[in-house]
């Protein structure tokens, strides 16, 4: 009997049911939208930002320990440390691997440098001192669960522009800086001879396949493979430095907490959330002797954005539901007045002030039911124009999101009726039906 007591008031006064439910409607395709992007844009912009580059560089210890007496540090400019390129696997068995999308270990160093196609060296015995950084392109790195992830300066560095071809790792090709080609006269196909300082060192003769453009000091360089500069500067199987482009969130007051104040329930969550600080702590945990630290104007800058973009979805989620509300209430508010005859006559049969509110609230949520159901199908269609207009891919539909709107939808009819079913549950049969 109440079943049918809602289903027959529902189907009454249709043109009053339509205006609610189109406002209640309009409001959760918003908040669908908005909810369907804000929980899709924040991995869709990280790898946008991406093409910042790598967000964490890994150094030995060593390298940060400083040698200085009465001020003045005692190292030597060449007394660089180095790290073992063996454990670079173990950077994808941190429990945040799936969250590194690229690595790249470089390793500097200097060397004699001709080539018989240069303008300006007429023979082998003019040579000039040039920088040679040797690293990953395209390298394959065999996982522990037997897996492959191929990875390089390619991705860590992808606004690098290269004019021909990167070199292959497994051939004696290398690529070579734009100012140090406009010197030279160098060109892709051309041979450059490179040597050593010392005697233990291997000499080369690369054939260059592209001219690279950074807007850095590897204009004025040659990169090779980083088995090659391995061999130039004598250090088989070793790196100075690791670039790592990782997918982070951004950092609050918690996440910039230093680790070591942490109680145990403080320093799981910490680890457990992709910060970039707890990223880089993993890191230097699986590669002994190392430092890793974040590059701070990278990573800021993507946590100011993205937590802004969220901000500004939020703020438009929220309008929308009170906008929604407010119209529920104002039409729950004369529907109750058109009704005072017809909840006199229940009360006068009997029916209690619960038992009439619980008939008008279940009117309200079917109402709500039906309008959450089609503001979800039209937020589908918002979030997908203003996912591919605005962020160039559109966001998958959710069911998560789905039940959050039903729920929203619910909670705002419910809160825009309150006070008009509050009054009718409360009004007095007597005076209604005298006409009063």
């Amino acid at each position: 009997m109440f079943l049918r007591l809602v289903s027959d008031s529902f189907t009454r006064r249709p043109r009053r049911k339509l205006l609610t439910g189109a406002a209640l409607a309009l409001g959760m395709a918003v908040a669908t939208a908005a909810l369907s992007v804000s929980l899709d844009v924040g991995d869709k912009l990280a790898r946008e930002f991406r093409a910042l580059g790598a967000n964490l560089v890994v150094t030995p210890q060593a390298d940060s320990l400083p040698l200085e007496i009465g001020g003045v540090d005692y190292r030597a400019a060449n007394a660089a440390a180095y790290l073992p390129e063996s454990d670079l696997p173990g950077i994808k068995t941190v429990f945040w691997r799936n969250n590194i999308l690229a690595f790249a270990p470089v390793l500097e160093t200097s060397a004699q440098a001709w080539s018989p196609a240069s303008k300006t060296w007429s023979s082998p015995g003019v040579v000039t001192q040039v920088s040679v950084i040797g690293t990953w392109v395209r390298h394959e790195v065999a996982l522990a669960d037997g897996g492959k992830f191929v990875t390089g300066i390619a991705k860590t560095n992808p606004w690098w522009q290269i004019q021909g071809r990167w070199f292959s790792e497994n051939a004696n090709e290398c690529v070579v800086g734009a100012n140090f080609a406009r010197r030279s006269g160098v060109k892709p196909g051309d041979l450059v001879y490179l040597n050593g300082h010392e005697k233990s060192k291997q000499a080369a003769a690369p054939r260059v396949t592209g001219i690279l453009s950074t807007g850095g000091p590897e204009d004025g360089a040659i990169i090779v493979p980083l088995s090659l500069a391995q061999a130039l500067a004598g250090k088989a199987g070793e790196y100075h430095k690791l670039y790592v482009s990782a997918l982070t969130k951004p950092e609050d007051d918690f996440a910039r907490r230093d680790p070591k104040t942490m109680n145990a329930d403080e320093f799981e969550r910490w680890s457990c959330s992709p910060y970039v600080s707890s990223i880089a702590y993993s890191i230097q945990r699986v590669l002994p002797g190392s430092e890793v630290r974040v590059i701070r104007r990278v990573a800021e800058g993507e946590g100011a954005i993205l937590a802004r973009v969220r901000i500004l979805l939020w703020l438009v989620t929220v309008a929308a539901l009170l906008a929604a509300a407010l119209a529920v209430g104002a039409s729950s508010a004369a529907s109750v007045l058109e009704r005072r005859t017809e909840i006199g006559v229940m009360k006068a049969l009997g029916a209690g002030s619960a038992k009439v509110g619980l008939l008008l609230a279940a009117e309200q949520l079917l109402l709500a039911f039906v309008g959450g159901g089609a503001g979800y199908s039209l937020g589908l269609i918002l979030a997908r124009m203003l996912g591919e207009r605005v962020f160039g891919a559109a966001p998958e539909p959710s069911f998560l999101v789905l039940v959050a709107v039903l729920v929203l939808s619910a909670c705002v009819t419910l809160l825009g009726s309150a006070l008009p079913l509050r009054r009718a549950a409360h009004y007095e049969p007597a005076p209604i039906l005298r006409g009063e």
